[in-house]
């Protein structure tokens, strides 16, 4: 287990006699940080945590607590790889963000030019049709799953037959732009559409085009060979008590359809990787591609919604936080950050129903420590 060394960073950030304080606060936080989740992983005695703590594209503190697996007692570390569940919309509105900048389609393009069997979805908008932004966004007005019976069972392989198949039997229930309504099909949809622009299939377009040029050598639509045994065990835990670790390692075969939506795996330096791209430190995208990408674009509030890919939250002050969380059978994730600030936080548990709630904890942490950057 590697505990990394914030010192330099924070060296790097001020100087003279503000430093010592500086560096005092940082250690406050992330102290806090690991006495709670330390606390948490005890107390739920299941599995483990994995946490980073990331200035720009940097992880300067990185912690595992617990197990990555119970049965063999293999503890969870700062490489240890989990599933993101919904981070991977993230990842596939971000490939499309790409795929913007290349010139291959444009946000407001509709989704049927790339993939005509949208068309089929129940209640189509055909005065309004479906854009890739509604779909983004989630303002499409699609339900959240489709009706098909075991749209979200079978092969990864299979995925494309299972959003072709699934798409007459999801319905449209309000007008596009109209209203936030969270759609996994939706992202899913979207996905196959990003697929069909690009003329790629869309895992090896996001791994060539996203997790290889970022450095995310571990990321990927299946844990590679060589990092299966950094690959925690998950474990999904009903109201009961009750551990059941054969369902979620059933799921890394596949759950049907949820590919673009919920299928990417990743450890702590891979989504620090993401989050440098995502508040430009890396040069990945366009500062406008930015900007648009982590601007609200959802009606009901102007300080909390969703942009393309990402939920938003702007405080009274101005100050954002960006991120996204993701769930799956025995897989818990958050990735949150202040993009102006460029501070980051990545929780990732190996089990539901745990004590520590990773989407506040990391929001919370990243508030934190950007207070403690600027010397409040």
């Amino acid at each position: 287990m590697r505990n990394l060394v914030h010192a330099t960073l924070t060296l790097a950030l001020v100087q003279g006699s503000a430093l010592l304080a500086q560096e005092t606060s940082f250690q406050a936080v992330t102290t806090q940080l690991e006495a709670l989740l330390e606390t948490h992983v005890s107390e739920d005695a299941v599995g483990g945590i994995s946490a980073g703590v990331v200035f720009g594209d940097s992880v300067v503190w990185a912690k595992g607590f617990g197990w990555a697996n119970r049965e063999t007692q293999e503890p969870a570390d700062d490489s240890t790889v989990y599933r993101v569940g919904s981070i991977s919309k993230s990842v596939t509105a971000t490939m499309m963000m790409v795929l913007v900048q290349d010139g291959l389609l444009d946000v407001d393009d509709q989704v049927a030019r790339y993939l005509p069997a949208i068309t089929e979805l129940p209640g189509y908008p055909t005065e309004d049709p479906l854009t890739f932004r509604d779909l983004a966004t989630h303002t499409g007005g699609l339900v959240r799953e489709p009706t098909m019976r075991g749209a979200a069972d079978g092969p990864m392989d299979r995925w494309e037959e299972k959003i072709l198949a699934s798409i007459p039997l999801t319905p449209v229930t309000t007008d596009p732009g109209t209203q936030y309504s969270y759609s996994n099909i939706g992202y899913g949809i979207m996905g196959l559409a990003v697929s069909r622009a690009a003329g790629q299939p869309f895992m090896v377009l996001v791994t060539e085009r996203f997790f290889r040029p970022l450095g995310m050598t571990t990321a990927g639509f299946r844990p590679a060979p060589n990092l299966e045994r950094h690959l925690a065990a998950g474990y999904s835990v009903s109201r009961d008590g009750t551990i059941d670790g054969e369902t979620p390692a059933r799921e890394h075969g596949g759950r049907g359809y949820k590919v673009p939506n919920g299928a990417v795996y990743a450890n702590v330096y891979d989504l620090a990787k993401f989050i440098g791209a995502i508040v430009g430190v890396r040069d990945y995208l366009t500062e406008a591609n930015l900007d648009e990408m982590l601007r609200i674009q959802t009606p009901e509030s102007e300080q909390n919604g969703y942009g393309l890919g990402f939920n938003i939250v702007i405080d009274e002050a101005g100050n954002r936080i960006a991120g996204h969380g993701g769930s799956v059978a025995g897989y818990n994730a958050s990735m949150q950050f202040d993009p102006d600030a460029q501070i980051g936080v990545v929780l990732m548990r190996n089990y539901g129903r745990g004590r520590t709630n990773l989407g506040r904890v990391a929001r919370e942490t990243v508030i934190a420590l950007r207070e403690a950057r600027v010397g409040r």
